[in-house]
């Protein structure tokens, strides 16, 4: 696994360099560049490699999205998405949807998931996506909005209502009829992930495209794509706080400010610990969840939860601490550390924002203590 590891995070660091300052301006990935990281294995590196992926760890590839994330939070946007999709069906499909499927996700096509609508966000239970089945076909009709890599998307996993209230997962090619992406212009942060609003018109496709067995607990389907998401989104925020830790503390070591550099003074230092203290938490918390993961815990969903939760808050702020160590410095647009507030900033909001993961830790404490 560590050989792979390796070979993933020098692969990525040549292909991304310096290059996401530009990336981020122009709001848009090359495409060639994501098709070679999908094909590498890179954007699912925990599928199996009898499907073609790199068989990593859940703590190995936390620490491949961290270095990703440090880089280019764009990508590291694709990557999630990517690794939910192939979760989700490695989770959710038959055998025959495995084989059929997660080889694409490793040899270089992409994937987006839909979750979210304009009247459910965090509260997914309000989702108005049906999926009806019409004899050896099913049917989309809805509206999915801000679904990440929508715009580079060849296959996107929609999430509806199916059959009674229950939910299921179809697999939609985006060049389907009845499919529209409309991406959206000028997002706050991850600008050039290609974050779309997807509008499904009677999108008729094979029976087959729903994933596993259909009409499942939206609760229990959501939560168990979702968990991938977190700790995905949770990794890629220590990245951002690594980034903005050596970055503050290059700067503050060469910038003088009344005759001497400006970590000697104290306020500044303490910035500067605070911000290593954030990483330090949000890499532990991360390690915990990764752990759970590989190991099949019982309480894996609150841990994940709870390094979502924290990293991210973790990262808004540190982002905010190294701009105000680098002042005008880190204030242009599409420095790394611009782009980091603005980036972590969104981290606060997606896959459960801060408000949802707080109702959802108390309600597992609530719960343990009764």
């Amino acid at each position: 696994m560590r050989e792979g590891l390796a070979g993933a995070t020098a692969l990525v660091t040549e292909l991304v360099a310096e290059r996401a300052e530009s990336w981020d301006r122009h709001g848009l990935l090359p495409e060639e560049l994501l098709r070679k990281l999908g094909a590498s294995g890179v954007l699912c590196a925990e599928v199996a490699p009898t499907h073609g992926g790199l068989g990593l760890s859940s703590r190995h590839n936390g620490e491949l999205t961290a270095h990703v994330g440090s880089l280019c939070s764009s990508v590291r946007s694709i990557m999630t998405s990517q690794g939910m999709a192939a979760w989700t069906v490695h989770r959710l499909g038959g055998a025959e949807q495995q084989t059929s499927y997660l080889p694409r996700l490793t040899g270089g096509e992409l994937a987006a998931v839909a979750f979210s609508e304009p009247h459910a966000g965090s509260d997914l239970s309000a989702m108005s996506t049906r999926i009806r089945v019409d004899g050896d076909s099913v049917v989309l009709d809805g509206h999915k909005v801000w679904v990440t890599a929508a715009h580079y998307a060849d296959l996107i996993l929609v999430v509806g209502r199916y059959r009674d209230g229950d939910a299921a997962v179809v697999v939609v090619p985006a060049i389907a009829p009845g499919v529209r992406v409309e991406r959206i212009a000028d997002p706050l942060g991850c600008r050039a992930a290609g974050h779309a609003d997807v509008h499904l018109d009677s999108v008729r496709l094979p029976a087959h495209s729903v994933l596993g067995a259909a009409g499942q607990s939206l609760p229990l389907l959501v939560t168990s794509a979702l968990a991938y998401g977190r700790i995905s989104v949770a990794w890629g925020c220590v990245g951002i706080l690594r980034v903005c830790l050596t970055t503050a503390a290059r700067h503050t070591r060469s910038r003088r400010q009344y005759g001497k550099p400006l970590v000697d003074h104290q306020l500044v230092s303490r910035h500067l610990a605070e911000l290593f203290v954030s990483e330090q938490v949000s890499t532990r918390v991360c390690e915990h969840a990764s752990r759970c993961w590989d190991a099949g815990a019982s309480e894996l969903v609150v841990a994940t939860v709870l390094a979502k939760h924290v990293s991210a808050g973790n990262a808004a702020r540190g982002a905010a601490s190294a701009v105000q160590m680098l002042a005008s410095a880190g204030a242009r647009d599409g420095h790394v550390v611009a782009r980091a507030y603005r980036d972590a900033k969104l981290m606060e909001i997606i896959e459960g924002s801060n408000e949802l993961c707080q109702l959802m830790l108390a309600r597992h404490v609530v719960a343990v203590s009764s």
